[in-house]
């Protein structure tokens, strides 16, 4: 998975530095002063790299905690994101992170007490408020769970503060590390989900519709809230009979009455970032027709949108009547 690991000097000695080498210690490392040597340059081939990725060990300096993006609000009025990586181990052909980095490495970052004390500071400032913070925005929260121990770190903190919600994003079935521990009230699982068609087409290397759905269905099971993602939906000829495949198998493996919600978004990029993916695949016909630049989104046009979130949202109400739903375009 890994083809060389790069390492800050500044984090050599650090006893989270040591545990991820312990996954890699057939692998060359080679030191660096700063992640941004090998993660920022121009000129790299993101698709390249993305077939043998190398690891970036570093820390995190800066801005650690940030505003969410408006299509992460599930309900409440103060909503955060915080990254402990960047870059994804799957490989979707919608996923922004391809137009916003210009390396497909693995950059982790070792420092999980800063982001905590940055994650205080948010609370305190939230004037006694419910917050949300959001950890799969730059990564899928759960795929490098055995190697970063993310989940299992961070989850123990998010039991000290009652009024902030910790949401895991994920497509992973790593979900070991929360089975062997008790549920948290304030901590939601939510699984990004698409029509099987869809998943097996442009999902590559995550794990298929099925798994995802027992992941979600053990984790119930054990007592955690869970939340579906529908989203991005896609377009496609038989999307109607699609999602309504999709829906009706999570009415069959799971306790609908217990999800904690559902999001429903259509497919949508920044401007800059859909012309960077449709340079990489300038063939795939998910960027080849029915998409326009509306607000400096591209995406479907507003009745295709709306087609779209329309029929997923009749359906889930249908199937569903008791669950959230949350509807982002």
């Amino acid at each position: 998975m890994v083809a060389q690991v790069y390492l800050e000097e500044g984090v050599r000695n650090h006893v989270r530095t040591k545990k991820l080498l312990k996954h890699y210690s057939e692998k060359p490392i080679l030191y660096i002063d700063r992640h941004q040597e090998v993660f920022n340059p121009r000129g790299q081939n993101f698709r390249l790299q993305k077939q043998k990725p190398s690891l970036i060990i570093a820390e995190k300096h800066g801005t650690r905690v940030h505003p969410a993006p408006s299509a992460y609000g599930t309900g409440g009025k103060q909503h955060f994101y915080f990254s402990h990586m960047l870059n994804c181990v799957y490989d979707c052909r919608y996923c922004f992170l391809q137009g916003m980095y210009r390396s497909a490495n693995y950059l982790v970052f070792v420092n999980f007490e800063d982001f905590v004390k940055d994650i205080e500071d948010t609370i305190k400032g939230a004037g006694g408020e419910q917050v949300w913070f959001y950890s799969g925005y730059d990564c899928d929260s759960l795929a490098f769970e055995p190697v970063t121990g993310f989940a299992e770190f961070f989850i123990p903190k998010f039991s000290q503060w009652p009024n902030a919600i910790l949401e895991l994003r994920t497509k992973s079935t790593q979900i070991r590390s929360l089975l062997a521990r008790e549920p948290l009230e304030n901590v939601v699982v939510a699984f990004s989900l698409n029509s099987e068609s869809i998943a097996n087409k442009i999902e590559e290397r995550a794990p298929s519709v099925e798994k995802r759905l027992e992941a979600m269905r053990k984790l119930q099971e054990a007592g955690w809230k869970v939340a579906a993602r529908l989203d991005p939906l896609i377009w496609y000829a038989e999307f109607e009979q699609g999602y309504d495949d999709l829906i009706q198998r999570m009415v069959e493996q799971l306790d609908c009455q217990a999800l904690h919600s559902v999001t429903l978004g259509s497919f949508r990029l920044p401007d800059g970032f859909f012309k960077i993916l449709a340079k990489l695949f300038p063939e795939h016909w998910l960027f080849a027709s029915g998409i326009q630049s509306r607000e400096g989104q591209h995406g479907y046009t507003e009745k295709v949108t709306q087609l779209l979130l329309d029929c997923c949202e009749d359906k889930v109400k249908q199937s569903m009547p008791c669950t959230k739903i949350y509807r982002h375009q």
